[in-house]
């Protein structure tokens, strides 16, 4: 009769089998073709303590000496070997013998490392190969063991250990991962390797689906083919795959399924369980061989759910038997076993799509990103998922911002799993500001703790006659600051927890009351929102601001910004950007009126928001309405992309902008352009100085301003349509400086266009003026580089009294003085901000710094003429006070 293998390493204890483990690896390791008896030994050995150590100091066994002889043993295996084979026969016999001495000698239910020496001393042929690991073993006198043995054992870490079979981690295979081993008293593969989903559907441990209806059909549709039945669910990560095949377990569960569906089972193939510890040649091929069959013969039919399938193919084949896929190949193909796959689109093509033979028998199931509209009903279906795992109330404005706001400000993933996360993290800090103090006050309490012990070495410093009173005084004041600080936000709190759980009572209490007791709930809920005034520590539901605050957190974009109403700010954008931008009224409300026509929805939805061609001379705040643009529009101008035109001259420069094609240099990096706006695809994207572009590079545009995407080397495709796209021309300029030179007789906006447009063929073609809105920008009148100097000298003004408490004041002779020396070059407003840069700031820096080098407070400089006709380092006069 034929000893299982798996039955009998079973009976290892804990420590004997993490040591014959370690002996696997370790064999591995050092290129060894055999896992030997020498390897179990020498990694025995390395116990700090155990039968072996003990039983080799009552027989006055040098443990060093036993080293070097395993140490040199070892150094005579052949090597080389890139994989194990199997396990030396002297290892099983060995551990069969010691089974039979541990259960018939010592009464004992498992084998331990002094049941194995005495089986290796006992049996002639192990002896023998003892002995020539080292000779120091045959000082252990076998006559001796079965009377002195248990003695010499006593107290040893082994002897409360329990055998592998009944331990919580299962029977077990040396080489196996303890996460893996086969439950107690063995199982089918399907119960060792694969999660039963129907059955967990069938508990209520699956959320409910919602919004993946048809593409649940669709894979029953494949399930109920005759051969070839085996979808494979494609999309990137967190767009739901795995939801979906959960959905089916449902449904399955619930029975609303065809006939031929409803006994089967939904089975979860856990693919880390099959690879782990498989280091035996064979070994991972024999687990999923199986779980394959075990699938076809089962009972009730199998359908295997396989996530992230991709880490199948390829499995295996470094042992020298060939990979997972060709085991799949044809149980698949005879329709015998069905099989659910799922992995994003990219590995999809890297792995899988590579393989035809494999390709083909899989009918791949695109699971694309939900919109906004149907994440936020998916998201709908978790809410009472998260209010009964949180104890929290979700309002459904908590619902739609999280989806929104995760949608706008975090590109990098996919709806519906980053707003899931969102509102799953919304729902967490509501629920901690119910039972644990705010984070104001934490941060309070630390600050208060650092004061103290900073006080306590200044007191210290005092005793020893090296203290500073003056550092003592402040350091008594800060304390005494933070303490009342403390008491205030203590309260404070505690009032809001009060009001809080009171209004959480009546609102459990309340349930479905009559109008008396809502208008009672209001009087609470006005009542904490008192409490709170501009400073909340405790929040009865998860809303709106909770969910803004956690995605400020996250972006450190400011709250403000992402609760603004877009509406309002929309219809205020030309006077918005008219307070940033001068002069230029007409080229703002064009860009305006365009704006708030796409977010009416009255344009073509498939393309960006605008596209305007911004033409005028240089200098006329061309640069600064992109700037303007991105703050009203999209919040800050972090969110500007700003691509210099000037650099794309070449034709090939085309792969820079959008990534470089498969087999070229820089393929799989991304485009400057594309990943810019995949990452951000909210933002203002600045094409500056067009005309120096290559046409190539202008004709790439084409599909962008027309369809609102772009392909890129990796052959994604980056959405352009929430874009607002400004393209920047110099060209004209003269024919633009010409007609404005007298105002009184300057064309309107429409009659500028007309006369720049036939400019402009002369530079760009024709198909591509007509896909741009072309907005002129004129000249700046000297009237408006004084309100220019003024908007900007202000700036200095706001600067100087938040950074140095200093209150600067400037003349109309300063305005006139800068604007007049920048009159004789026409290059605009840059000319203005250099001068003010170059020679108005280095005389306030240095007056700034003079009066800290003599200790004089500076409360308020004037900034005036001293003498217009001077040089500029001479001109200007300053009193400071």
């Amino acid at each position: 009769m034929t000893v299982s293998r798996q039955a009998l390493f079973g009976k290892l204890g804990y420590s004997l089998f993490r040591s014959i483990e370690s002996a696997t690896a370790f064999c591995k390791l050092r290129g060894n073709p055999y896992v030997e008896l020498v390897h179990w030994l020498h990694q025995m050995l390395q116990a700090a303590d155990g039968d072996m150590q003990r039983i080799a100091r009552h027989c006055d066994i040098d443990l060093g000496e036993l080293e070097r002889d395993m140490v040199r043993a070892l150094g005579e295996l052949p090597a080389g070997a890139s994989s194990i084979s199997d396990f030396s026969h002297h290892i099983e016999t060995a551990i069969e013998r010691a089974w039979v001495l541990a259960t018939l000698d010592f009464g004992d239910r498992r084998i331990r490392g002094a049941w194995l020496l005495a089986a290796l001393l006992k049996t002639p042929e192990l002896r023998r190969v003892l002995l020539s690991i080292s000779s120091a073993f045959g000082r252990i006198r076998v006559d001796e063991l079965d009377a002195m043995l248990p003695a010499w054992i006593d107290g040893s870490p082994e002897a409360n250990e329990t055998p592998y079979d009944n331990s919580d981690f299962g029977a077990a295979i040396p080489g196996e991962a303890s996460s893996a081993m086969q439950q107690k008293g063995g199982g089918s593969p399907l119960e060792q390797f694969c999660l039963d989903l129907t059955a967990r559907a069938r508990a209520g441990q699956i959320d409910p689906v919602v919004g993946r209806e048809l593409e649940i059909r669709t894979m029953i549709d494949v399930l109920l083919r005759r051969r070839q039945n085996n979808p494979l669910l494609t999309g990137e990560a967190g767009v739901g795959k795995t939801a979906v095949v959960e959905g089916l377990a449902r449904a399955i569960a619930a029975g609303d399924v065809p006939p031929k569906l409803a006994d089967a089972r939904l089975l979860s193939l856990d693919v880390g369980a099959l690879l782990a510890g498989a280091s035996m040649k064979g070994e991972f091929e024999a687990r999923l061989k199986g779980v394959l069959e075990a699938a076809a013969k089962a009972t009730l039919p199998v359908i295997l759910f396989v996530d992230e399938i991709h880490t199948l193919i390829g499995a295996g084949g470094q042992a020298g038997t060939g990979d997972a896929a060709n085991l799949l190949k044809p149980a698949l193909a005879r329709g015998t076993l069905r099989t659910i796959g799922a992995t994003t689109w990219a590995e999809y093509k890297r792995h899988i799509e590579k393989d035809p033979a494999l390709t083909r028998r899989f009918q791949v199931l695109q699971v694309p990103e939900p919109d906004e509209a149907a994440a936020i009903d998916m998201v709908r279906g978790l809410t009472r998922t998260f209010s009964r795992h949180h104890g929290v109330v979700v309002l459904d404005e908590a619902i739609r911002a999280a989806v929104k706001l995760s949608h706008r400000y975090i590109p990098s993933r996919q709806l519906p799993d980053k707003a899931i996360s969102l509102l799953d993290t919304a729902c967490a800090r509501v629920a901690l500001s119910q039972h644990a103090p705010p984070r104001e006050l934490q941060d309070v309490r630390r600050r208060l703790e650092a004061a103290r012990v900073r006080l306590e070495l200044l007191d210290g410093e005092q005793r020893i006659g090296l203290g500073d009173e003056a550092a003592l005084a402040q350091s008594r004041a800060e304390i005494a600051a933070l303490e009342v600080e403390e008491q205030s936000i203590d309260a404070c709190w505690r009032q809001q927890i009060e009001a809080a759980q009171t209004l959480l009572s009546a609102r459990e209490a309340a349930g479905d009351a009559a109008a008396s007791a809502i208008d009672a709930l209001r009087e609470l809920e006005h009542a904490l929102s008192n409490l709170q005034g501009d400073h909340a520590f405790v929040f009865p539901e998860v809303n709106e601001a909770i969910v803004a605050e956690i995605m400020s957190d996250w972006t450190g974009i400011p709250v403000g910004r992402m609760v603004t109403d877009e509406v309002s700010a929309v219809r205020a954008l030309p006077d918005t950007l008219a307070a940033r931008v001068i002069g230029q009224r007409d080229a703002l409300h064009q860009i305006g009126d365009r704006v708030q026509t796409a977010r009416a929805g009255l344009t073509d939805p498939k393309k960006p928001l605008g596209v305007f061609l911004l033409a005028g001379p240089s200098g006329v705040g061309k640069t600064e309405t992109a700037l303007a643009l991105a703050e009203a529009l999209y919040g800050g101008e972090q969110n500007l992309i700003t691509i210099n035109m000037s650099e794309y001259q070449e034709a090939h420069t085309v792969s820079g902008l959008k990534g470089a094609p498969p087999g070229y240099v820089g393929y799989g990096e991304g485009g400057v352009l594309t990943e810019a706006v995949r990452r951000r695809p909210y933002s203002v994207v600045l094409l500056d100085e067009i005309e120096k572009a290559h046409p190539d590079v202008h004709e790439m545009f084409f599909q962008v301003f027309d369809k609102g995407y772009m392909e890129d080397g990796d052959g994604r495709y980056i959405d352009f349509r929430n874009t607002t796209i400004l393209l920047t021309s110099n060209a004209g300029s003269d024919l633009v400086s010409g007609l404005c030179m007298d105002e009184a007789c300057a064309p309107d906006a429409d009659g500028l266009c007309a006369a720049l447009a036939s400019e402009l063929l002369k530079t760009f073609p024709a198909a591509f003026l007509g896909r741009v809105t072309l907005v002129p920008y004129r000249p700046l009148a000297q009237e408006t580089l004084s309100r220019i100097v003024r908007l900007h000298l202000d700036r200095v003004v706001t600067r100087m009294a938040e950074n140095q408490a200093v209150a600067l004041r400037y003349s109309d002779n300063v305005v006139d003085y800068v604007v007049n020396r920048c009159l004789v070059q026409e290059t605009g407003a840059r000319l203005l901000i250099g001068f003010i840069e170059q020679h108005v700031l280095p005389l306030l820096a240095k007056l700034w710094l003079d009066s800290l080098a003599s200790k004089h407070v500076l409360t308020r400089v004037d900034l005036d003429m001293a003498d217009p006709a001077a040089a500029p380092a001479e001109a200007f006069a300053l009193r400071a006070s």
